[in-house]
């Protein structure tokens, strides 16, 4: 059976959806973007700011499933410009060491709430 992981360390969803769902030791994390847990709006900042923001939240649901970034293995990242990219490798080294997970950089047209990153991403937590 399938387990909702869910924490008021990341944002609520805003749509019909769960923060992560865990099928055996796997956990599918859904989108995150840069928004503040406890105000529910985008972070106000540069786009650093926004990239950090996101990865902490992502980082609320590991740990909260009882994993840690480390335990991710797929992370996807949607972009509303491209050129950010060199900054998200950059801000993510420094949340990851090796062995980085799997990823995939896709360049989108708009994201929810006007923000320009958003990442999801799958955890393999015990064996």
């Amino acid at each position: 059976m399938p387990t909702i992981i869910a924490t008021d360390k990341a944002p609520q969803a805003i749509g019909t959806y769960s923060q992560a769902v865990k099928a055996g030791n796997t956990v599918y994390i859904s989108g995150q973007i840069p928004l503040v847990p406890e105000t529910m709006q985008p972070v106000h900042g540069d786009m650093e700011a926004d990239i950090r923001r996101v990865f902490e939240n992502l980082k609320a649901i590991c740990e909260e499933a009882g994993g840690s970034l480390a335990d991710i293995v797929k992370l996807n990242i949607f972009l509303t410009d491209l050129g950010n990219f060199a900054l998200v490798n950059e801000v993510m080294a420094t949340y990851f060491e090796q062995p980085y997970p799997a990823r995939a950089a896709i360049g989108v047209a708009a994201l929810p709430k006007d923000v320009k990153v958003e990442m999801d991403a799958v955890m393999v937590i015990g064996d």
